[in-house]
């Protein structure tokens, strides 16, 4: 699976940016696909998920309820809708996906879930 994501940009705190997630190649049997950011001298951390053949949703505390993770199934595309941003939003944002069929109820975190990684996309908000 190959996935090239896209859409950050540097915006003022309080705005709006939405990201994508393109994916490629082996798609038939992605179980999870999810947004990690990180920001420089922080580890990797784990800001939503998404079951792709469901829609389930799960995101971290500190972006529930302003960012909204989604997917267009046929076109194997995910978002991220980034809402209310703040500076501490500021990382670079990966998207991630697994074949491993944790099943729909497992909700996976950790970097160490995901075998397939994008390049990853730079927001920046300013105060």
């Amino acid at each position: 699976v190959q996935l090239q994501a896209s859409g950050g940009g540097l915006v003022q705190a309080g705005d709006s940016l939405r990201l994508s997630c393109a994916a490629s190649g082996r798609t038939l049997g992605i179980d999870y696909m999810g947004w990690f950011r990180q920001a420089p001298g922080k580890e990797r951390e784990f800001v939503a998920g998404l079951a792709w053949k469901y829609e389930n949703t799960y995101y971290a505390d500190s972006v529930k309820g302003r960012f909204t993770i989604s997917r267009n199934k046929v076109e194997n595309t995910l978002y991220l809708q980034m809402d209310s941003l703040r500076p501490d939003d500021t990382a670079v944002y990966y998207c991630a996906a697994d074949r491993n069929a944790y099943g729909a109820g497992a909700r996976p975190t950790s970097t160490r879930a995901y075998d397939y990684w994008g390049q990853g996309t730079l927001v920046t908000v300013s105060s």
